[in-house]
């Protein structure tokens, strides 16, 4: 009735819903219930945390901030709030662009992760991999490099041109802002970017063990598979496509230092973030 004032007459919608006009003056004038203010407070939270993440958060990791600023709420109450609200997250597209070149002679280092990827520290484990990054300017290749223990993108370069320079800048990048100690495995696909002669030898002079999937087994690298699933999902298709390279490059930057990497919790490391997780190991052992 409530809704629909300004469309009909009160005493006709009283006639028809069978209520008193006193009784509807009586409801609107009634301080609402604790419940139903609890309700309202918790759901303008979901609305913040969702609108926060940029729409890519879903009940799980917003019910999970919801508890850690003292809520006590199911993931079932988070879901109903985004529905009534019609609230929700980031879809994927099914969209692929081949971006391995394994068709070549160059050397292939052995398959030494062997799909392990639990590692007990920091800098341990790395997986590298290329995927690719439409605009309407012109195609855009991404190489990111995962540490396996705190999930954080620890290296990456854009580029228009898929080549050994490409993830070479994102291994140097990875090495200087890690500095890992000697034995690293660098796990990576057969790509002729990674069994080039140049990223060979820049990982010997990190002191850096190769390792590289078996043929055409996805699985073999499915930890950076997975990151760069969650990047198309939250991030590119799920935007306006990039009208330059310029713009891509700065947006990545943003997504990739200020949210993925030091904001957006990880359900795989107790809905931390990647950087905070890495800071606790330290805090650890210190």
């Amino acid at each position: 009735m409530e809704d629909h004032r300004s469309e009909f007459r009160l005493e006709k919608m009283c006639v028809l819903f069978h209520v008193s006009r006193s009784g509807y003056y009586k409801w609107r004038t009634a301080e609402a219930s604790e419940r139903k203010k609890r309700k309202a407070m918790l759901a303008e939270r979901v609305k913040w945390h969702f609108y926060d993440s940029d729409e890519t958060y879903g009940s799980p990791r917003i019910r999970n901030e919801l508890v850690e600023e003292g809520w006590t709420v199911s993931e079932r109450t988070v879901g109903l709030i985004m529905r009534e609200h019609g609230l929700r997250s980031c879809m994927a597209r099914k969209f692929r662009v081949v971006t391995t070149d394994s068709k070549h002679d160059l050397p292939i280092a052995p398959n030494v992760l062997e799909q392990n990827f639990k590692a007990t520290k920091p800098n341990e484990k790395w997986v590298a991999d290329i995927t690719y990054i439409p605009c309407r300017q012109g195609k855009l290749y991404l190489a990111s490099i995962l540490d396996l223990y705190t999930k954080q993108i620890v290296g990456w370069k854009l580029s228009d041109r898929m080549t050994t320079d490409l993830t070479l800048d994102a291994l140097k990048m990875a090495y200087d802002a890690k500095k890992p100690a000697k034995g690293l495995i660098h796990h990576s696909d057969r790509g002729s970017q990674y069994a080039a002669k140049e990223y060979r030898e820049q990982l010997k002079q990190f002191n850096m063990k190769p390792s590289m999937s078996r043929k055409g087994n996805c699985y073999d690298n499915a930890c950076i598979e997975a990151f760069h699933s969650i990047l198309k999902r939250e991030f590119i298709y799920s935007k306006p496509k990039f009208k330059t390279k310029e713009e891509a490059g700065q947006k990545l930057y943003r997504y990739l230092e200020f949210f993925y990497n030091r904001k957006r919790s990880n359900s795989t490391i107790g809905y931390m973030s990647p950087v905070r997780f890495e800071q606790c190991y330290y805090e650890y052992i210190a």
